[in-house]
């Protein structure tokens, strides 16, 4: 081998790096995006299974105010009292990890748990499990919970998803 064939010259280490320099710089954005998404996914799920979550609770637990209405309710009527609001929506976001049954719905050692979450899932934006709260006869934007029942759960973090809407609204 000749001498001037050995190694690269300048001008090919330059065009090499500048190629790899602006993939990167393409990759990059895309990959925060990608995580981005996935966030808005996981927020999504957590938010249509905790919301199922209500609606079953409000199924078996419903009462027009003193008149029991719901299946659970009926055969439970202390618990129901305790667990559930004058709607039928339950008192609050724990209610749904666990609800002791007694009456006919009772096991030998006395009682049952119907249980409507394994647990309440964390914000995927913020990893808090501090959700937005609205009653029963909240409006769909205030900002405070009147505590009474557990009608919806929305994300009460900052930011916009990447179609342009607020999280809270979702």
């Amino acid at each position: 081998m000749r001498r001037k064939d050995q190694g690269f010259t300048l001008l090919e280490l330059l065009i090499t790096i500048s190629i790899i320099f602006i993939l990167a710089s393409i990759i990059g954005p895309l990959s925060s995006i990608s995580a981005k998404r996935e966030k808005e996914i996981q927020l999504r799920h957590h938010l249509r299974t905790m919301r199922l979550a209500i609606d079953t609770f409000n199924e078996d637990w419903n009462r027009d105010g003193p008149k029991l209405v719901g299946l659970l309710c009926q055969k439970n009527r202390m618990t129901c009292l305790e667990v559930s609001s004058s709607y039928g929506y339950p008192k609050t976001l724990e209610t749904l990890l666990g609800v002791e049954l007694s009456g006919e719905e009772a096991t030998v050692r006395g009682t049952t748990l119907e249980r409507y979450l394994r647990r309440i899932p964390p914000v995927p934006m913020t990893q808090s499990l501090e959700w937005g709260l609205r009653c029963y006869r909240d409006d769909p934007d205030t900002d405070s919970w009147c505590g009474d029942d557990l009608f919806d759960v929305y994300c009460d973090c900052p930011g916009t998803a990447l179609n342009g809407t607020h999280y809270r609204d979702w």
